[in-house]
């Protein structure tokens, strides 16, 4: 089995970095849709 570790050295890099991509979309939308609705509370009231 540790032949393999090199062939799946890889796949845990760039499965790392999606989540964090993902993670960072998730907060920025997040924040943008919370932002959004407290504009148009405050416009809207």
């Amino acid at each position: 089995m540790p032949e393999n570790d090199d062939e799946y050295a890889g796949f845990a890099d760039v499965r790392g970095r999606r989540t964090k991509i993902v993670a960072w979309v998730v907060i920025v939308s997040l924040i943008l849709v919370g932002g959004g609705a407290t504009v148009f509370a405050l416009l809207f009231g």
